[in-house]
């Protein structure tokens, strides 16, 4: 039995809208008296979550939206799965609600069963966690341990801090305070607080007016598609964008002591790394002593019919560091090597040091994944979908450009001749009931649930094929 018949028997047959605009009447209304005290602008719609049921979204005005967008990525099993429901009725969830627990002093005597159940789901190599409160959280704590690692190799293992340093680093200065970069990526997002800032590279508003840290951002290869057909042109693609990289590290006016790098930049328009690249980028990380993350927050937990979207690529050795959140809906990062952790207590270290609640929905979400072979459903159905979309695009080849992510479940990506033409689009496909993403400037973004199936797909194509023909 599939994941939806088995837990959404009731799920929508078909999506049903009812007002002639999105937002309808109800929703604005309710986005008005909103943004008396809230910044509502964003918003697409006000959701109702409670009728939202399984791969459908239902919104105020009471539209029913096939929903492949999933809260930008981050829901996993579908709307009110009853196995979460489960776990958010728990003792142990309600211990952790009721009197949260601040972890680094005073760590529940459930926490290390709760940890165990997501480390069941790291990424191969990785066997250790800490944990975060968002994605762009799980990047800075990431920097953080970098930092203290790389200054630790530096020092020596067990060596204790100078006076010199102590004394610098409450004025922020060197050598207490040292000057260190972190290599990213152009057109890559890796969250909007100070230092994931630096690093994000996709859009200017996500980072105006916040100061910045002297960072290096290398180029992230941009393929042409088909992948088959231009394999050439492709790696002489990444060994340029290599080439980059290493001139970066070798020659920035600071230490480069960590590199970050999205499997596949999904923010900045669902650029991919290919297997070459990134373990490429592993080999130049090991020769330069510079830290290797990897940000898993968008592309992991199933998404790319992995577990994690890196092990398509079989990085050896493993990566340092993987961060996570979104469909985990909860975050942090993993990691192997016993140095990342510091070497004094209280250094990598907050009041809560995560949120055990979420904790436990992530545990509860990776044995979902694992008993359900989630993983096999979402490569299978990827597969159905790519090929649909092949064939609109021999239909449509000016609708369709550089249609990418085969072989990689349901991340699939294409881009559009403007963001007008691709504005335009998504508009519609709400109005046929689809809710449909975007992404960079020109791209329709797919980020369906991991209960998301042939049956869905083909209400999706269906509403596309109309969509298109529309423009």
């Amino acid at each position: 039995m599939s994941i939806a018949a088995k837990y959404y028997p009731q799920e929508p047959k078909v999506p049903v809208v009812k007002t002639s605009s999105i937002p309808g009447p109800e929703s604005v209304k309710e986005l008005a008296q909103l943004g008396e005290v809230f910044d509502a602008r964003p918003a697409y719609f006000v959701a109702d979550y409670e009728k939202s049921l399984g791969n459908y979204i239902v919104d105020a005005d009471g539209n029913t939206y096939l929903d492949v967008y999933a809260q930008i990525a981050s829901i996993a099993l579908g709307y009110n799965n009853p196995k979460l429901i489960e776990a958010a009725q728990s003792p142990e969830m309600i211990r952790a609600l009721v009197d949260r627990p601040a972890l680094g002093n005073f760590p529940s005597k459930d926490l290390n069963s709760i940890l165990r159940k997501i480390l069941k789901f790291a990424p191969k190599g990785q066997d250790k966690i800490w944990s975060g409160l968002s994605g762009a959280d799980a990047n800075e704590l990431a920097f953080k341990a970098a930092f203290m690692y790389y200054r630790a190799k530096q020092r020596g293992v067990g060596a204790e801090f100078s006076a010199e340093e102590n004394s610098t680093v409450m004025k922020n200065e060197e050598p207490g305070s040292p000057h260190l970069a972190v290599l990213s990526f152009k057109k890559a997002f890796h969250g909007r607080l100070f230092a994931s800032g630096s690093v994000t590279c996709s859009k200017p508003i996500h980072k105006l007016d916040f100061p910045a840290f002297n960072w290096p951002h290398a180029e992230y290869p941009s393929y042409t598609f088909p992948l088959a057909e231009n394999e050439a042109a492709n790696r002489a693609e990444d060994d340029r964008c290599l080439k980059i990289v290493e001139d970066l590290i070798t020659s920035w006016s600071i230490p480069v002591a960590a590199l970050i790098i999205e499997p596949i930049q999904s923010e900045g328009g669902d650029n991919h790394g290919s297997k070459y690249f990134l373990q490429s980028l592993r080999d130049l990380t090991l020769k330069l002593g510079v830290v290797y993350i990897i940000d898993e927050v968008q592309t992991g937990v199933g998404a790319t019919g992995k577990a994690w979207c890196h092990e398509w690529a079989d990085i050896q050795p493993p990566v340092d560091l993987v961060t996570f959140s979104k469909k985990f809906q909860s975050a942090g990062y993993f990691f192997h090597d016993p140095l990342f952790v510091p070497n004094k207590p209280y250094r990598q270290f907050n009041t809560w040091c995560g949120e055990p609640a979420r904790m436990i929905i992530a545990g509860a979400i990776a044995e979902e994944i694992t008993e359900n072979n989630l993983l096999d459903q979402c490569a299978r159905v990827g597969d159905y979908l790519y090929a649909k979309l092949e064939k609109l695009q021999s239909q449509y080849p000016d609708k369709f450009q550089r249609l990418r992510g085969q072989n990689r479940g349901t991340f699939i990506a294409w881009d559009l001749s403007s963001s007008a033409e691709r504005d335009a689009l998504l508009k519609d496909l709400k109005l046929k009931g689809c809710n449909v993403g975007g992404c960079a400037e020109l791209s329709v973004r797919l980020r369906p649930t991991l209960s998301f199936e042939e049956k869905h797909a083909d209400i999706l194509v269906e509403a596309l094929s109309q969509a298109v023909a529309d423009l």
